[in-house]
């Protein structure tokens, strides 16, 4: 008598940047993965650093059980809004008029847009221009052509004040003094992890609100659907990634991912360019 293996049910926590994409580039094999992982009955969500106003529509339409975006601090499953955590007012003050003062380039993130100072865009182009040069800009899976500068100027909306914005996290692309510097200026309620852009350096980050990371956004998940914490599997390969793949009971990592990222991964699977998340699927069982 033959006998038919059967796989349990397992919920998978994606990043976007490097991971399930290039730079808004999805690979087909990650789209046709994602999209059998679930008809086999498995559960997929987007897990990502950026906010919301930032996933693009067609990374979304491989369809997903549910989006965590802002790295934690927005969770949204079926239409409904799980949790949108935003800094402090007075926190939020602080940190722009810091930035202002030091004459930093940054984008505040929100779900419903990017904020940024009038004429902070021209200095996004010099900075980020020769970061983007000679990378492909055409989506052949999708049929869409993705300017990865455009990617991030798109959504952004400009005002000569942004001390009254209401958002969840800034990215910093170039600040004239290391970043670590001003963080005593912003107070206990902030972290600061490198920018996914290593090139930058350390004038460049990620500011949060401290005690938000991915790993909170999956707990309200895994509490809202009563997951189990040992099938849940997380991959991805930058520093805001650590937290999720320590919790997770599967933590998978892209090869040449950040370090941390690498030393708490239970395995190592290639990036978009080698279809590494439809090969971590296929080892895991998730696509049979």
């Amino acid at each position: 008598m033959s006998s038919q293996r059967t796989v349990r049910p397992r919920a998978i926590f994606l990043d976007i940047d490097g991971t399930y994409a290039d730079h808004g580039l999805a690979p087909e094999a990650h789209v046709e993965a994602v999209r059998t992982a679930r008809r086999n009955g498995h559960l997929v969500f987007v897990c990502t650093g950026r906010p919301l106003s930032m996933v693009p529509g067609h990374i979304l339409a491989a369809g997903f059980d549910g989006v965590i975006t802002g790295a934690g601090a927005r969770v949204e499953m079926d239409g409904e809004v799980l949790k949108d955590s935003r800094f402090e007012p007075d926190v939020a003050a602080r940190i722009v008029e810091t930035l202002d003062v030091h004459n930093a380039a940054y984008i505040l993130e929100a779900p419903e847009a990017l904020h940024g100072r009038t004429g902070v865009d021209r200095r996004l182009r010099e900075v980020l221009g020769p970061v983007f040069a000679g990378r492909p800009q055409h989506d052949g899976v999708l049929s869409t052509d993705v300017d990865p500068l455009e990617d991030i100027l798109g959504p952004m909306q400009y005002s000569d004040d942004l001390r009254s914005v209401s958002f969840a996290k800034i990215s910093c692309f170039d600040s004239p003094v290391p970043l670590t510097g001003l963080m005593h200026h912003f107070g206990p309620e902030v972290g600061l992890i490198p920018s996914s852009l290593s090139a930058l350096g350390d004038r460049a980050g990620e500011i949060y609100m401290a005690g938000t990371h991915k790993a909170v956004g999956i707990q309200v998940v895994e509490q809202r659907l009563g997951l189990k914490r040992e099938d849940i599997v997380a991959i991805g390969d930058s520093a805001n990634d650590i937290e999720m793949l320590e919790y997770a009971g599967t933590g998978i990592a892209v090869e040449g991912g950040h370090p941390g990222v690498l030393a708490v991964a239970d395995r190592v699977t290639p990036g978009p360019a080698g279809n590494g998340v439809a090969l971590a699927f296929a080892e895991l069982g998730l696509l049979t």
